[in-house]
């Protein structure tokens, strides 16, 4: 996915409880810096790492929830990559949210909503059924569907009207969101950083020649 980050930046939108709607915030620079001051309650956006963060090798993966070819890589080369170098604690992975739209915030909202223990169980279940939840024909439809996959995860009603509906951190997350997407240049998703180096989408085999390659050289 290849998307304009100037157009994305501007895109704030949070989920409501009421009849299953939605509405979008889309805050002027004005209050887009007002929002960011003091009297703003503060959010620590957490990074949702697997494997071994003090590895000698560390992988950043950036992704759109709503992204055709990241859903790709979660179906077949991360679980490679999981299986050969994530679970065997030879690097550190580290998964951030990128908000190309609406639905990938809202996305974001429900998967983080259940917690570090169940963000890449959500993750998967979210690319697997992405066909299906991200491709109905309005905001409330994949609203309810978010929902639901928040509930199969095990997040309750009260818990999921709270996460769906918090306007501050839907704000946090796209501040968040953007100056990492600023820091690393990212305007494609997937898009990987490994030790610091930018790579874009890669088949398993050249993707584990990078991380071979990298673990060769911290030894």
């Amino acid at each position: 996915m290849n998307k304009s980050l100037l157009a994305s930046v501007a895109v704030v939108a949070v989920v409501a409880i009421a009849g299953g709607a939605y509405f979008m915030n889309q805050p002027s620079s004005a209050e887009a810096q007002a929002a960011d001051g003091a009297d703003r309650p503060q959010f620590d956006v957490v990074d949702m790492l697997q494997g071994n963060p003090d590895a000698p090798v560390q992988v950043i993966e950036y992704a759109s929830y709503t992204c055709p070819h990241c859903a790709s890589f979660h179906a077949n080369q991360y679980q490679q990559l999981k299986e050969n170098y994530i679970d065997t604690d030879q690097i550190g992975f580290t998964y951030r949210e990128v908000y190309f739209d609406q639905p990938g915030l809202w996305a974001s909202m429900v998967a983080r909503c259940g917690g570090e223990d169940r963000f890449f169980g959500i993750t998967n279940v979210l690319y697997e059924t992405q066909q299906n939840w991200a491709r109905q024909e309005d905001g409330a439809a994949i609203a309810a569907s978010l929902r639901q996959i928040g509930k199969i995860a095990g997040i309750t009603d009260a818990e999921l009207d709270a996460c769906m509906s918090d306007g501050d951190t839907a704000q946090e997350l796209m501040a968040w969101y953007r100056s990492n997407a600023e820091l690393d240049n990212v305007t494609s998703t997937p898009t990987f950083i490994i030790n610091g180096e930018k790579y874009s989408n890669m088949n398993y085999a050249d993707f584990a020649a990078v991380l071979d390659e990298k673990l060769a050289e911290a030894n």
